[in-house]
């Protein structure tokens, strides 16, 4: 009996594809109750699904769909336009993309060209605007080095919010680092993409920043990845993507 439509795809099938486990396996996890189609624990064998429209778990993780488009991660050097290409011919991100150039891929969202970090290339449209609507913004980890002394009160203060030209602004979490000098590393994570607003929050508070990372969106971490490189998404970075997007 075909494992294909109509009807679907038999989800021990789709598990095994997924690399998740062989089909003898998946079938034990389905048994065990280690499984969930769109919210509902899987008990019978044979269950047949869409693997690109249903939501797939198992042990509480999302199981992304087969992969049709394509899903990097880059570590953004300082100094390169955040653009595909540069009309002045400065160094943009597709001048770091080599042989991944044919896959047609664009950046999700923006980072300064003085700030460097990590950024999200994708070739899915849909996911990519999904990214950057507002009703999912999805909480961004920088490390900042910023002149000047910083303190409690001042961590206190951010976290409390403050007001720019712009509308109000408040940090999720502030960690105050060593400070060196007269100048000072703080971990700044907060959930808006307002243009340089890392910036602009710190010139807002008397400590103009000298140097700038992104080093998470979202669950996805910069890891080990060294400014320059690019990796592909891990599938479990993939799925949580997805459903912080709700796709």
């Amino acid at each position: 009996m075909s494992d294909e439509l109509p009807g679907g795809v038999r989800l021990q099938k789709v598990l095994s594809q997924a690399g998740v486990a062989s089909r003898r396996n998946a079938e034990i996890m389905i048994d065990e109750g280690r499984v969930e189609v769109n919210g509902e624990l899987v008990t019978e064998q044979g269950r047949r699904v869409d693997p690109d429209r249903d939501a797939i778990r198992v042990d509480g993780h999302r199981i992304p769909p087969p992969r049709r488009h394509a899903y990097y991660v880059m570590n953004k050097p300082r100094g390169v336009v955040c653009t595909m290409s540069d009309d002045e011919g400065r160094t943009c991100i597709a001048d770091y993309l080599g042989r991944l150039s044919k896959l047609a891929l664009y950046h999700v969202g923006r980072l300064d060209t003085d700030t460097e970090g990590m950024l999200l290339l994708t070739n899915d449209g849909e996911f990519a605007q999904a990214m950057m609507h507002p009703s999912h913004e999805l909480q961004k980890t920088y490390v900042a080095e910023v002149s000047g002394l910083v303190d409690k009160k001042l961590a206190d203060r951010l976290k409390k919010g403050i007001v720019l030209d712009d509308g109000p602004i408040k940090a999720d979490r502030v960690k105050v680092g060593a400070s060196s000098g007269n100048k000072t590393m703080v971990t700044l994570v907060l959930h808006s993409g307002r243009n340089r607003i890392v910036r602009r929050i710190f010139e807002h508070v008397g400590h103009p920043v000298r140097s700038l990372a992104r080093t998470q969106i979202g669950p996805v971490r910069m890891g080990q990845l060294k400014i320059g490189e690019i990796r592909e998404l891990t599938q479990a970075e993939l799925g949580s993507l997805l459903d912080a997007v709700k796709l």
